[in-house]
Protein backbone atom coordinates (compact mmCIF):
# COMPACT_ATOMS: atom_id res chain seq x y z
CA UNK A 1 0.00 0.00 0.00
CA UNK A 2 2.90 2.35 0.73
CA UNK A 3 4.36 1.76 -2.73
CA UNK A 4 0.93 2.45 -4.25
CA UNK A 5 0.63 5.71 -2.29
CA UNK A 6 4.12 6.74 -3.38
CA UNK A 7 3.24 5.96 -6.99
CA UNK A 8 0.05 8.05 -6.81
CA UNK A 9 1.96 10.92 -5.23
CA UNK A 10 4.66 10.70 -7.91
CA UNK A 11 2.03 10.69 -10.65
CA UNK A 12 0.31 13.73 -9.13
CA UNK A 13 3.59 15.61 -8.87
CA UNK A 14 4.51 14.59 -12.39
CA UNK A 15 1.22 15.98 -13.64
CA UNK A 16 1.80 19.22 -11.77
CA UNK A 17 5.35 19.35 -13.13
CA UNK A 18 3.94 18.81 -16.59
CA UNK A 19 1.51 21.66 -15.98
CA UNK A 20 4.40 23.82 -14.83
CA UNK A 21 6.44 22.87 -17.91
CA UNK A 22 3.49 23.49 -20.21
CA UNK A 23 2.89 26.90 -18.67
CA UNK A 24 6.58 27.81 -18.93
CA UNK A 25 6.90 26.68 -22.55
CA UNK A 26 3.65 28.38 -23.51
CA UNK A 27 4.67 31.63 -21.86
CA UNK A 28 8.09 31.54 -23.54
CA UNK A 29 6.56 30.62 -26.91
CA UNK A 30 4.11 33.53 -26.80
CA UNK A 31 6.86 35.92 -25.74
CA UNK A 32 9.13 34.58 -28.50
CA UNK A 33 6.42 34.94 -31.16
CA UNK A 34 5.61 38.49 -30.11
CA UNK A 35 9.29 39.47 -29.84
CA UNK A 36 10.20 37.92 -33.20
CA UNK A 37 7.26 39.62 -34.89
CA UNK A 38 8.07 43.01 -33.36
CA UNK A 39 11.78 42.60 -34.08
CA UNK A 40 11.18 41.58 -37.70
CA UNK A 41 8.77 44.43 -38.33
CA UNK A 42 11.08 46.94 -36.63
CA UNK A 43 14.14 45.78 -38.58
CA UNK A 44 12.25 45.69 -41.86
CA UNK A 45 10.91 49.19 -41.33
CA UNK A 46 14.32 50.53 -40.31
CA UNK A 47 16.11 48.87 -43.22
CA UNK A 48 13.52 50.04 -45.70
CA UNK A 49 13.71 53.59 -44.35
CA UNK A 50 17.53 53.69 -44.52
CA UNK A 51 17.72 52.25 -48.03
CA UNK A 52 14.99 54.51 -49.39
CA UNK A 53 16.58 57.55 -47.78
CA UNK A 54 19.99 56.70 -49.20
CA UNK A 55 18.54 56.07 -52.64
CA UNK A 56 16.59 59.34 -52.49
CA UNK A 57 19.72 61.33 -51.63
CA UNK A 58 21.69 59.74 -54.49
CA UNK A 59 18.89 60.34 -56.96
CA UNK A 60 18.75 63.96 -55.83
CA UNK A 61 22.49 64.40 -56.47
CA UNK A 62 22.14 62.84 -59.92
CA UNK A 63 19.20 65.09 -60.75
CA UNK A 64 21.13 68.19 -59.65
CA UNK A 65 24.01 67.18 -61.89
CA UNK A 66 21.68 66.62 -64.82
CA UNK A 67 20.06 70.02 -64.34
CA UNK A 68 23.44 71.72 -64.10
CA UNK A 69 25.01 70.21 -67.25
CA UNK A 70 21.86 70.82 -69.27
CA UNK A 71 21.70 74.49 -68.40
CA UNK A 72 25.44 75.28 -68.42
CA UNK A 73 28.13 74.37 -70.89
CA UNK A 74 30.50 72.73 -68.43
CA UNK A 75 33.86 71.11 -69.18
CA UNK A 76 35.86 68.48 -67.32
CA UNK A 77 37.99 71.26 -65.91
CA UNK A 78 34.96 72.68 -64.06
CA UNK A 79 34.85 69.48 -62.02
CA UNK A 80 38.59 69.25 -61.51
CA UNK A 81 39.90 68.95 -58.01
CA UNK A 82 41.70 72.27 -58.22
CA UNK A 83 38.38 74.02 -58.82
CA UNK A 84 36.45 72.08 -56.18
CA UNK A 85 36.23 74.93 -53.70
CA UNK A 86 32.85 76.42 -54.30
CA UNK A 87 32.58 74.76 -57.69
CA UNK A 88 30.14 72.17 -59.04
CA UNK A 89 32.28 69.33 -57.75
CA UNK A 90 31.87 70.60 -54.20
CA UNK A 91 28.09 70.77 -54.69
CA UNK A 92 28.09 67.09 -55.62
CA UNK A 93 30.28 65.92 -52.74
CA UNK A 94 28.78 67.98 -49.92
CA UNK A 95 25.27 66.37 -49.57
CA UNK A 96 26.28 62.76 -49.15
CA UNK A 97 30.00 62.31 -49.52
CA UNK A 98 29.57 61.28 -53.12
CA UNK A 99 32.63 60.00 -55.03
CA UNK A 100 33.24 62.11 -58.15
CA UNK A 101 35.41 61.05 -61.08
CA UNK A 102 35.81 63.20 -64.26
CA UNK A 103 36.25 61.69 -67.73
CA UNK A 104 37.74 63.44 -70.76
CA UNK A 105 36.40 63.33 -74.34
CA UNK A 106 38.13 60.03 -74.99
CA UNK A 107 36.85 58.65 -71.70
CA UNK A 108 40.27 59.04 -70.16
CA UNK A 109 40.26 59.82 -66.45
CA UNK A 110 40.90 63.51 -66.00
CA UNK A 111 40.37 63.56 -62.25
CA UNK A 112 40.40 60.21 -60.49
CA UNK A 113 37.90 59.53 -57.76
CA UNK A 114 38.70 58.22 -54.32
CA UNK A 115 38.44 55.30 -54.74
CA UNK A 116 38.87 55.13 -58.53
CA UNK A 117 35.71 54.19 -60.37
CA UNK A 118 35.75 51.67 -63.24
CA UNK A 119 35.09 52.98 -66.76
CA UNK A 120 33.06 50.72 -69.04
CA UNK A 121 31.88 50.83 -72.64
CA UNK A 122 28.70 52.65 -71.71
CA UNK A 123 30.70 55.26 -69.82
CA UNK A 124 32.94 55.84 -72.87
CA UNK A 125 29.87 56.19 -75.08
CA UNK A 126 28.38 58.73 -72.72
CA UNK A 127 31.67 60.71 -72.60
CA UNK A 128 31.63 61.09 -76.41
CA UNK A 129 27.90 61.85 -76.64
CA UNK A 130 26.80 65.11 -78.28
CA UNK A 131 23.71 65.84 -76.14
CA UNK A 132 24.33 67.05 -72.61
CA UNK A 133 22.71 65.26 -69.75
CA UNK A 134 22.62 61.74 -71.04
CA UNK A 135 22.68 59.26 -68.20
CA UNK A 136 23.75 55.71 -67.60
CA UNK A 137 23.47 54.02 -64.19
CA UNK A 138 25.29 51.02 -62.80
CA UNK A 139 24.14 49.21 -59.67
CA UNK A 140 26.13 46.99 -57.34
CA UNK A 141 29.51 47.92 -58.73
CA UNK A 142 32.40 46.33 -56.87
CA UNK A 143 34.94 49.07 -56.16
CA UNK A 144 37.80 48.11 -53.88
CA UNK A 145 36.35 46.70 -50.66
CA UNK A 146 32.88 48.14 -51.15
CA UNK A 147 29.81 48.09 -53.34
CA UNK A 148 28.72 51.29 -55.07
CA UNK A 149 25.98 52.77 -57.16
CA UNK A 150 27.54 54.61 -60.15
CA UNK A 151 25.92 57.12 -62.50
CA UNK A 152 27.66 58.66 -65.52
CA UNK A 153 26.35 61.95 -66.95
CA UNK A 154 27.51 63.38 -70.32
CA UNK A 155 28.76 66.98 -70.51
CA UNK A 156 27.69 67.28 -74.18
CA UNK A 157 29.48 68.02 -77.47
CA UNK A 158 31.90 65.14 -76.77
CA UNK A 159 33.56 67.12 -73.94
CA UNK A 160 33.52 64.13 -71.59
CA UNK A 161 31.42 63.01 -68.65
CA UNK A 162 31.17 63.07 -64.89
CA UNK A 163 30.88 59.88 -62.84
CA UNK A 164 29.31 60.05 -59.40
CA UNK A 165 29.12 57.06 -57.05
CA UNK A 166 27.56 56.29 -53.65
CA UNK A 167 28.72 53.46 -51.43
CA UNK A 168 25.96 51.28 -49.96
CA UNK A 169 27.98 48.36 -48.62
CA UNK A 170 28.68 50.23 -45.37
CA UNK A 171 24.93 50.77 -44.98
CA UNK A 172 24.31 47.06 -45.54
CA UNK A 173 27.00 46.25 -42.98
CA UNK A 174 25.23 48.55 -40.52
CA UNK A 175 21.91 46.88 -41.24
CA UNK A 176 23.49 43.45 -40.88
CA UNK A 177 24.86 44.42 -37.48
CA UNK A 178 21.42 45.73 -36.55
CA UNK A 179 19.96 42.41 -37.63
CA UNK A 180 22.41 40.48 -35.46
CA UNK A 181 21.68 42.66 -32.47
CA UNK A 182 17.96 42.19 -33.04
CA UNK A 183 18.41 38.43 -33.09
CA UNK A 184 20.45 38.58 -29.87
CA UNK A 185 17.81 40.77 -28.27
CA UNK A 186 15.06 38.36 -29.32
CA UNK A 187 17.02 35.45 -27.85
CA UNK A 188 17.59 37.32 -24.60
CA UNK A 189 13.90 38.21 -24.37
CA UNK A 190 12.90 34.59 -25.01
CA UNK A 191 15.27 33.32 -22.31
CA UNK A 192 14.07 35.99 -19.88
CA UNK A 193 10.45 35.15 -20.69
CA UNK A 194 11.13 31.45 -20.15
CA UNK A 195 12.75 32.11 -16.76
CA UNK A 196 9.96 34.45 -15.73
CA UNK A 197 7.34 31.95 -16.94
CA UNK A 198 9.05 29.18 -14.95
CA UNK A 199 9.11 31.36 -11.84
CA UNK A 200 5.50 32.37 -12.32
CA UNK A 201 4.40 28.77 -13.01
CA UNK A 202 6.24 27.58 -9.92
CA UNK A 203 4.63 30.32 -7.85
CA UNK A 204 1.16 29.35 -9.10
CA UNK A 205 1.53 25.57 -9.06
CA UNK A 206 3.22 25.50 -5.66
CA UNK A 207 -0.19 26.11 -4.08
CA UNK A 208 -1.66 23.39 -6.28
CA UNK A 209 1.13 21.08 -5.07
CA UNK A 210 0.18 21.79 -1.45
CA UNK A 211 -3.48 21.27 -2.29
CA UNK A 212 -2.73 17.99 -4.05
CA UNK A 213 -0.58 16.92 -1.09
CA UNK A 214 -3.43 17.62 1.32
CA UNK A 215 -5.83 15.59 -0.85
CA UNK A 216 -3.33 12.71 -0.98
CA UNK A 217 -2.89 12.82 2.80
CA UNK A 218 -6.67 12.62 3.23
CA UNK A 219 -6.87 9.68 0.79
CA UNK A 220 -3.94 7.91 2.47
CA UNK A 221 -4.75 8.46 6.15
CA UNK A 222 -8.52 8.96 6.04
CA UNK A 223 -8.16 11.95 8.38
CA UNK A 224 -10.46 14.81 7.40
CA UNK A 225 -9.12 17.35 9.89
CA UNK A 226 -6.13 18.30 7.75
CA UNK A 227 -5.71 22.06 7.43
CA UNK A 228 -5.21 23.29 3.87
CA UNK A 229 -2.79 26.28 3.87
CA UNK A 230 -4.05 28.66 1.19
CA UNK A 231 -3.42 32.38 0.84
CA UNK A 232 -4.61 34.93 -1.69
CA UNK A 233 -7.88 35.65 -3.44
CA UNK A 234 -7.45 34.16 -6.92
CA UNK A 235 -9.03 31.02 -8.36
CA UNK A 236 -6.43 28.71 -6.77
CA UNK A 237 -7.04 30.29 -3.37
CA UNK A 238 -10.81 29.94 -3.84
CA UNK A 239 -10.33 26.29 -4.75
CA UNK A 240 -8.20 25.75 -1.66
CA UNK A 241 -10.71 27.41 0.64
CA UNK A 242 -13.56 25.45 -0.92
CA UNK A 243 -11.59 22.24 -0.45
CA UNK A 244 -10.87 23.20 3.16
CA UNK A 245 -14.57 23.92 3.81
CA UNK A 246 -15.51 20.64 2.13
CA UNK A 247 -13.11 18.75 4.42
CA UNK A 248 -14.61 20.59 7.40
CA UNK A 249 -18.13 19.63 6.36
CA UNK A 250 -17.08 16.01 5.84
CA UNK A 251 -15.29 15.94 9.19
CA UNK A 252 -18.35 17.38 10.91
CA UNK A 253 -20.60 14.86 9.16
CA UNK A 254 -18.29 12.03 10.18
CA UNK A 255 -18.26 13.29 13.76
CA UNK A 256 -22.07 13.54 13.78
CA UNK A 257 -22.37 9.98 12.48
CA UNK A 258 -19.89 8.71 15.06
CA UNK A 259 -21.78 10.44 17.88
CA UNK A 260 -25.09 9.16 16.56
CA UNK A 261 -23.78 5.60 16.48
CA UNK A 262 -22.28 5.89 19.96
CA UNK A 263 -25.40 7.46 21.44
CA UNK A 264 -27.68 4.99 19.66
CA UNK A 265 -25.60 2.07 20.90
CA UNK A 266 -25.76 3.40 24.43
CA UNK A 267 -29.52 3.91 24.30
CA UNK A 268 -30.20 0.56 22.65
CA UNK A 269 -28.22 -1.32 25.26
CA UNK A 270 -30.75 -0.72 28.07
CA UNK A 271 -33.95 -1.96 26.32
CA UNK A 272 -32.10 -4.88 24.77
CA UNK A 273 -30.75 -5.93 28.17
CA UNK A 274 -34.22 -5.67 29.67
CA UNK A 275 -35.72 -7.66 26.78
CA UNK A 276 -33.07 -10.34 27.16
CA UNK A 277 -33.79 -10.63 30.88
CA UNK A 278 -37.55 -10.89 30.38
CA UNK A 279 -37.15 -13.37 27.53
CA UNK A 280 -35.02 -15.54 29.78
CA UNK A 281 -37.88 -15.45 32.26
CA UNK A 282 -40.24 -16.85 29.62
CA UNK A 283 -38.66 -20.27 30.09
CA UNK A 284 -40.07 -20.35 33.60
CA UNK A 285 -43.36 -18.63 32.79
CA UNK A 286 -45.30 -21.73 33.82
CA UNK A 287 -43.75 -21.46 37.28
CA UNK A 288 -44.82 -17.86 37.74
CA UNK A 289 -48.08 -16.84 39.36
CA UNK A 290 -50.73 -15.37 37.04
CA UNK A 291 -50.06 -11.79 38.22
CA UNK A 292 -46.34 -12.12 37.53
CA UNK A 293 -47.10 -13.60 34.11
CA UNK A 294 -49.30 -10.65 33.18
CA UNK A 295 -46.68 -8.23 34.42
CA UNK A 296 -43.96 -10.01 32.41
CA UNK A 297 -46.01 -9.95 29.22
CA UNK A 298 -46.88 -6.28 29.77
CA UNK A 299 -43.19 -5.46 30.31
CA UNK A 300 -42.26 -7.29 27.13
CA UNK A 301 -44.90 -5.42 25.14
CA UNK A 302 -43.83 -2.06 26.62
CA UNK A 303 -40.15 -2.69 26.01
CA UNK A 304 -40.75 -3.85 22.44
CA UNK A 305 -42.80 -0.72 21.79
CA UNK A 306 -40.06 1.48 23.24
CA UNK A 307 -37.43 -0.35 21.18
CA UNK A 308 -39.56 0.05 18.06
CA UNK A 309 -40.04 3.76 18.77
CA UNK A 310 -36.31 4.19 19.35
CA UNK A 311 -35.40 2.44 16.11
CA UNK A 312 -38.00 4.43 14.18
CA UNK A 313 -36.72 7.70 15.59
CA UNK A 314 -33.13 6.72 14.78
CA UNK A 315 -34.20 6.02 11.21
CA UNK A 316 -36.07 9.33 11.08
CA UNK A 317 -33.06 11.19 12.46
CA UNK A 318 -30.69 9.55 9.97
CA UNK A 319 -33.13 10.27 7.15
CA UNK A 320 -33.35 13.87 8.28
CA UNK A 321 -29.59 14.25 7.91
CA UNK A 322 -29.60 13.07 4.29
CA UNK A 323 -33.17 13.88 3.28
CA UNK A 324 -33.40 14.56 -0.45
CA UNK A 325 -37.09 15.39 -0.50
CA UNK A 326 -37.40 18.29 -2.98
CA UNK A 327 -38.37 21.73 -1.81
CA UNK A 328 -41.83 22.89 -2.82
CA UNK A 329 -44.31 25.60 -1.96
CA UNK A 330 -46.35 24.38 0.99
CA UNK A 331 -48.91 25.95 3.29
CA UNK A 332 -47.70 25.18 6.78
CA UNK A 333 -51.21 25.68 8.14
CA UNK A 334 -52.46 22.73 6.06
CA UNK A 335 -49.72 20.47 7.41
CA UNK A 336 -50.57 21.53 10.95
CA UNK A 337 -54.25 20.67 10.39
CA UNK A 338 -53.29 17.20 9.10
CA UNK A 339 -51.04 16.60 12.12
CA UNK A 340 -53.78 17.78 14.49
CA UNK A 341 -56.33 15.38 12.94
CA UNK A 342 -53.91 12.46 13.25
CA UNK A 343 -53.07 13.39 16.87
CA UNK A 344 -56.75 13.54 17.89
CA UNK A 345 -57.32 10.11 16.41
CA UNK A 346 -54.18 8.57 17.90
CA UNK A 347 -54.25 10.07 21.41
CA UNK A 348 -57.91 10.91 21.90
CA UNK A 349 -56.85 14.37 23.09
CA UNK A 350 -58.36 17.67 22.07
CA UNK A 351 -55.96 19.53 19.73
CA UNK A 352 -56.73 23.09 18.64
CA UNK A 353 -55.09 25.00 15.80
CA UNK A 354 -54.76 28.76 15.56
CA UNK A 355 -53.40 30.30 12.35
CA UNK A 356 -52.60 33.94 11.63
CA UNK A 357 -50.82 35.50 8.67
CA UNK A 358 -49.32 34.01 5.54
CA UNK A 359 -47.94 30.52 6.26
CA UNK A 360 -46.81 29.56 2.74
CA UNK A 361 -43.10 28.64 2.66
CA UNK A 362 -40.63 26.69 0.57
CA UNK A 363 -40.20 23.42 2.45
CA UNK A 364 -40.21 19.64 2.52
CA UNK A 365 -43.69 18.52 3.57
CA UNK A 366 -42.61 15.12 4.93
CA UNK A 367 -39.89 16.56 7.17
CA UNK A 368 -42.15 19.35 8.46
CA UNK A 369 -44.93 16.88 9.22
CA UNK A 370 -42.50 14.63 11.09
CA UNK A 371 -41.25 17.54 13.22
CA UNK A 372 -44.79 18.71 14.04
CA UNK A 373 -45.89 15.18 14.94
CA UNK A 374 -42.97 14.86 17.34
CA UNK A 375 -43.94 18.14 19.06
CA UNK A 376 -47.58 17.09 19.47
CA UNK A 377 -46.65 13.58 20.66
CA UNK A 378 -44.22 15.11 23.14
CA UNK A 379 -46.95 17.40 24.50
CA UNK A 380 -49.43 14.52 24.79
CA UNK A 381 -46.86 12.36 26.56
CA UNK A 382 -46.03 14.91 29.25
CA UNK A 383 -49.51 16.45 29.63
CA UNK A 384 -51.18 13.34 31.08
CA UNK A 385 -53.94 15.19 32.84
CA UNK A 386 -55.71 15.99 29.62
CA UNK A 387 -57.77 18.72 31.25
CA UNK A 388 -56.93 21.32 28.61
CA UNK A 389 -56.44 20.89 24.86
CA UNK A 390 -53.07 20.93 23.21
CA UNK A 391 -52.75 24.20 21.28
CA UNK A 392 -50.86 24.58 18.00
CA UNK A 393 -50.20 28.22 17.08
CA UNK A 394 -48.97 29.07 13.57
CA UNK A 395 -47.94 32.69 13.03
CA UNK A 396 -46.97 34.14 9.65
CA UNK A 397 -44.33 36.80 9.10
CA UNK A 398 -45.18 40.27 10.36
CA UNK A 399 -47.87 38.98 12.73
CA UNK A 400 -47.55 39.73 16.45
CA UNK A 401 -46.38 36.83 18.57
CA UNK A 402 -47.08 38.40 21.95
CA UNK A 403 -44.77 37.49 24.76
CA UNK A 404 -43.84 34.12 23.32
CA UNK A 405 -40.35 35.02 22.17
CA UNK A 406 -38.49 31.81 22.77
CA UNK A 407 -34.92 30.77 23.07
CA UNK A 408 -32.90 30.97 19.85
CA UNK A 409 -35.60 32.27 17.51
CA UNK A 410 -34.04 33.36 14.25
CA UNK A 411 -34.50 37.03 13.37
CA UNK A 412 -35.07 36.14 9.72
CA UNK A 413 -37.89 33.71 10.44
CA UNK A 414 -40.98 33.85 8.22
CA UNK A 415 -43.34 31.39 9.94
CA UNK A 416 -43.38 30.36 13.59
CA UNK A 417 -44.98 27.11 14.85
CA UNK A 418 -45.57 26.66 18.59
CA UNK A 419 -47.12 23.72 20.50
CA UNK A 420 -48.44 24.57 23.99
CA UNK A 421 -49.36 22.08 26.72
CA UNK A 422 -50.18 22.11 30.44
CA UNK A 423 -47.74 19.42 31.50
CA UNK A 424 -45.11 19.69 34.27
CA UNK A 425 -43.06 22.13 32.16
CA UNK A 426 -39.32 22.28 31.55
CA UNK A 427 -36.82 23.32 34.18
CA UNK A 428 -34.85 26.46 33.37
CA UNK A 429 -31.56 24.57 33.34
CA UNK A 430 -32.94 22.12 30.78
CA UNK A 431 -34.28 24.65 28.26
CA UNK A 432 -31.01 24.82 26.32
CA UNK A 433 -30.55 21.03 26.22
CA UNK A 434 -33.96 19.61 25.37
CA UNK A 435 -33.06 19.53 21.65
CA UNK A 436 -29.84 17.51 22.18
CA UNK A 437 -29.84 13.91 21.03
CA UNK A 438 -30.88 11.37 23.66
CA UNK A 439 -31.14 14.06 26.33
CA UNK A 440 -33.89 13.44 28.85
CA UNK A 441 -34.57 15.62 31.84
CA UNK A 442 -34.26 13.84 35.21
CA UNK A 443 -38.01 14.01 35.88
CA UNK A 444 -38.76 12.53 32.42
CA UNK A 445 -36.51 9.49 32.53
CA UNK A 446 -39.24 7.31 33.95
CA UNK A 447 -41.50 8.12 31.02
CA UNK A 448 -41.37 6.25 27.71
CA UNK A 449 -39.29 7.82 24.94
CA UNK A 450 -35.84 7.87 23.46
CA UNK A 451 -34.82 11.51 23.66
CA UNK A 452 -34.65 11.83 19.87
CA UNK A 453 -37.97 13.48 19.04
CA UNK A 454 -36.92 17.06 19.74
CA UNK A 455 -33.53 16.42 18.14
CA UNK A 456 -35.38 15.65 14.91
CA UNK A 457 -37.27 18.94 15.33
CA UNK A 458 -33.96 20.80 15.54
CA UNK A 459 -32.64 19.07 12.39
CA UNK A 460 -35.78 19.91 10.42
CA UNK A 461 -35.77 23.54 11.58
CA UNK A 462 -32.10 23.97 10.62
CA UNK A 463 -32.76 22.43 7.20
CA UNK A 464 -35.48 25.04 6.62
CA UNK A 465 -33.46 28.07 7.67
CA UNK A 466 -35.02 28.31 11.13
CA UNK A 467 -34.34 27.53 14.77
CA UNK A 468 -36.02 25.49 17.51
CA UNK A 469 -37.09 27.15 20.73
CA UNK A 470 -38.53 26.14 24.10
CA UNK A 471 -39.87 28.14 27.03
CA UNK A 472 -41.85 27.72 30.20
CA UNK A 473 -45.51 28.62 29.87
CA UNK A 474 -47.16 30.95 32.31
CA UNK A 475 -49.61 29.01 34.48
CA UNK A 476 -47.68 25.76 33.95
CA UNK A 477 -46.68 23.71 31.01
CA UNK A 478 -44.35 24.26 28.09
CA UNK A 479 -44.29 26.01 24.72
CA UNK A 480 -42.02 24.24 22.25
CA UNK A 481 -41.73 24.95 18.55
CA UNK A 482 -39.56 26.10 15.68
CA UNK A 483 -39.34 28.72 12.96
CA UNK A 484 -39.16 28.29 9.19
CA UNK A 485 -37.56 30.68 6.68
CA UNK A 486 -39.79 32.04 3.93
CA UNK A 487 -37.55 30.47 1.25
CA UNK A 488 -36.30 27.58 3.33
CA UNK A 489 -32.69 27.23 4.39
CA UNK A 490 -31.92 23.68 3.41
CA UNK A 491 -29.87 22.53 0.44
CA UNK A 492 -31.40 20.54 -2.30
Amino acid sequence: MRSGARLRRWVARARLSSLRTTFTVSFAAVAAAVTVLVGFLSYDAAARLVRVDQQTVFEGVVQDLLDEVRHSALTPADFATADADGGPRDELIRPSGTVVQVLGPDASVVDRGHPPLPVGADDRRIAAARPAGQLVEHRDVDVGDGMYRVATVSLGDGRGAVQIAQEFSDTEDLLRELQQRTVLLVGAVVIAAGLFGWWLARRITSRLVRLAGAAEDVARTGRLGIQVPVAGYDEVARLGRSFDRMLGRLAQSEEDQRRLVQDAGHELRTPLTSLRTNISMLRRIDELPPAARGELVADLAQESRELTDLVNELVDLAAGQSDREPLQRVALADIVEDVAVAARRRTGRAVTVRVSGDTVVDGRPGALQRALSNLVDNAAKFDRGGGEPIDIVVTGVGMPVGASAGVGVGSGAAVRVEVLDRGPGIAEEDLDRVFDRFYRAPDARSLPGSGLGLSIVREVAAAHGGDPFARRREGGGSAIGFTVGRRGGGED
